[in-house]
């Protein structure tokens, strides 16, 4: 008994031993990077304090010397906050601020006779060092998950130390001063267009760092600090770049702080960047007055100028039309927030898909002739033009990458409709018979909940709902014919097609699979495809079947066999032998009720695997589901969207627009990717299949 007392104690004390030092392990773990940080943070200090030291040695400038004291005087009240109040905020933000200002005033005060000095190679090492802490401690930060990432455009540290770099520059000239502050205004867009992750970020970044270093910063004709710069620079930079790879926020998640913003200010921040635009326009019109080279001048900027405007026009629109129809989003995902409906979903239901699609390569337009503007109308003495052109480039690069993401994240349009005859008895030749009375209230209960949990499932997808058919009686073959046709005709309000066409049956079924009907008659799958196809045509929407049914499993199998449409078919098989005892025998409806509440309830525990289940899930694709995409604007469907929101002046770039469409450069690679996903799908069927509209197929 000692023996076990003893085994028990020291188990017990191991265990905890074990606990404590993983615990000190992390604490230990968290503390060396924010040790790392503040060893960035004092070096880049002392090398602050030692450059201005030069310089006021050199100089013999007294405002220099009575600079650096404030700068000590204000770092010290900011420690005293920090320390002495629990003052965090306003000390981080006074000491941010310093921190632009002074090393600003660094970049600016130099001199070629200073290069000579030790003390300022010692500065320039410590920048240096700076630098490579800075970033160091930055990604030692992602890789040990030090960092939680929150959906932010600027953070306050970023924005306070742009501000006082922007401050220290209006120690010179109005004009350069001026253009300076407009350059920290383009990197405070680059910093934004980083963290929203854009496509065209990365070249974005790589053309401020060329022309900022090679052509702007000459062009002011002053004496920088490239020291100095790089490590402002580079400190302010290594967040957002290393972000693009590291964080995990989703598209909505990184936009967040911008589309759940109110309609006013989304207006407003459209209105801006008009303005923005046009100040580069006029900016660049001042090529004109370059009149050595006139006969290059003037028809370049008349004609490049001339598309500009018109690309121009169309973004405006563009990002008008966005909003307004986020405006009609905003306020469907108000009025559902109860319904834990995410702004994604509504997005996807309202057709925003489409919208992004054909607005991202008008929004590239844009972006191209601004590149080519800026090249034919490029002024290598204008620092103010050089910066106008670096705060727009991110500004388009911003709008492209929205779109371009929304379009390939948000999910597709999807309409649905539903059939529920509540008839579980049939007569030997098919035909379906009254229930006994003693039957009709229970299973009219059963129907009203299937009715309810189906209105329940389009409700929660947004899935717009073409109807809900009920009936005691059954239904007869053209009535359901003329239904279905109706429903497979729908289109959405911007004009093409449904992306997913939802056709829900519970009623009884034959053997073989066919809906019966009243009169006698059924339908066959054969049949409904045949209706799918001449509704469908060419267009590359799918239809998916959902079946509450006895013998649902024929037209799962059968639908394996189609090759040439993209449909779908999720079925039920109800246990034939059941325990009484151990479960109540399966019915028409629980089905039903367990896939919407798996569907519908992200913390539902169904298991479709579990065994003894008396209903199990079962589903079926055609050959060809892997390759379905969501539906790509075509170009009639370029061409309706022109005639909808555009003015006919633009209507030229239509052809543009349909060329760009048909260009498909990586066919190969595709071709390859389509045939590997059709042999999984074709060898392993995933037990769980995402439909990409927010609902999953399932099999036991």
């Amino acid at each position: 008994m000692c023996r076990s007392l003893r085994y028990c104690v020291s188990h017990c004390l191991y265990m905890a031993m074990t606990r404590l030092e993983e615990a000190n392990r992390e604490v230990n773990m968290h503390s060396s990077v924010r040790y790392l940080g503040y060893l960035a943070r004092i070096n880049l200090l002392v090398a602050i304090c030692m450059g201005l030291y030069v310089r006021w040695e050199k100089t013999a400038d007294a405002l220099i010397l009575v600079i650096f004291i404030l700068g000590l005087f204000v770092l010290g009240i900011a420690s005293i906050l920090y320390y002495y109040f629990s003052m965090e905020t306003a000390s981080l933000s006074l000491s941010n601020l310093w921190f632009g200002f002074l090393l600003g005033l660094l970049c600016f005060l130099n001199n070629s006779a200073f290069k000579r000095d030790v003390k300022e190679e010692a500065t320039k090492y410590l920048l240096l060092s700076a630098i490579v802490l800075r970033i160091l401690c930055a990604l030692v930060e992602r890789i040990c998950g030090c960092i939680h990432h929150r959906p932010t455009l600027l953070t306050t540290i970023e924005c306070l130390e742009l501000v006082g770099f922007a401050i220290a520059s209006t120690t010179m000239l109005v004009e350069k001063s001026l253009s300076i502050i407009l350059l920290v205004i383009a990197l405070a867009m680059l910093i934004i267009d980083l963290r929203m992750k854009s496509f065209l970020a990365i070249p974005n970044l790589a053309i401020f760092g060329a022309i900022a270093s090679l052509l702007f910063f000459p062009s002011l004709q002053i004496p920088t600090n490239p020291f100095a710069l790089a490590c402002f620079f580079s400190c302010l930079i290594s967040d957002p770049l290393l972000d693009v790879y590291f964080s995990g926020l989703s598209v909505t998640e990184r936009w967040k702080p911008y589309l759940y913003r109110g309609k006013i200010c989304r207006r407003l921040s459209v209105i801006l960047v008009g303005v923005i635009e046009l100040i580069f326009f006029i900016l660049a019109a001042f090529k004109l007055r370059d009149l050595d080279l006139w006969y290059f001048v003037i028809p370049g900027f008349s004609i490049f100028g001339i598309f500009w405007m018109i690309c121009h026009v169309i973004f405006f629109i563009t990002l008008w039309g966005f909003h307004t129809k986020l405006n009609d989003c905003h306020k469907v995902y108000y009025t559902h927030r109860a319904e834990n409906n995410s702004l994604d979903r509504v997005m996807a239901s309202k057709g925003m898909r489409h919208f992004c699609l054909i607005s991202e390569q008008l929004v590239f337009f844009s972006l191209v002739a601004t590149a080519v503007l800026g090249a034919v109308s490029w002024q290598p003495t204008n620092g103010i033009f050089m910066s106008a052109f670096l705060i727009v480039l991110p500004l388009e690069s911003m709008a492209h990458g929205l779109f371009h993401e929304l379009g390939n994240c948000l999910g597709g349009t999807c309409v649905g409709y539903a059939v529920v005859i509540p008839t579980n008895f049939c007569s030997p030749d098919g035909q379906p018979t009254l229930l006994p009375p003693e039957h009709v209230q229970e299973l009219n209960l059963r129907s009203t909940g299937m009715l309810n949990a189906i209105q329940r499932f389009f409700a929660y997808h947004m899935i717009e709902t073409y109807g809900c058919d009920y009936s005691t009686s059954g239904m007869t073959f053209d009535t359901l014919h003329s239904k279905i046709k109706s429903f497979l005709e729908l289109r959405t309000a911007d004009g093409p097609r449904h992306d997913t066409y939802i056709l829900y049956y519970s009623g009884h079924s034959h053997g073989t699979g066919e809906w019966a009907l009243a009169g006698g008659d059924a339908l066959r799958l054969d049949t409904l495809l045949e209706w799918w196809r001449e509704k469908n045509g060419t267009f590359c929407s799918r239809l998916i079947i959902v079946l509450d049914c006895e013998n649902s499993q024929p037209w799962v199998k059968e639908v394996r066999k189609v090759n040439d449409q993209y449909v779908a078919v999720q079925g039920a098989e109800m246990a034939r032998v059941v325990d009484i005892e151990e479960a109540d025998p399966p019915q028409l409806g629980d089905f039903t009720r367990q896939w919407v509440e798996y569907n519908c309830n992200p913390d539902s525990k169904i298991s479709w695997s579990e065994k003894g289940r008396t209903v199990k899930a079962v589903y079926g694709v055609s050959k060809r589901w892997s390759d379905y995409t969501l539906h790509l604007p075509t170009g009639s469907d370029v061409a309706k969207h022109w005639m909808m929101y555009f003015p006919r002046l633009t209507y030229p770039l239509v052809h543009l627009a349909n060329w760009f469409c048909g260009l498909n450069l990586f066919w190969v690679c595709k071709a390859c990717f389509r045939c590997l996903k059709r042999l999984k799908m074709s060898w392993f069927l995933p037990t769980v299949l995402d439909t990409g509209q927010g609902f999953k197929l399932v099999k036991s």
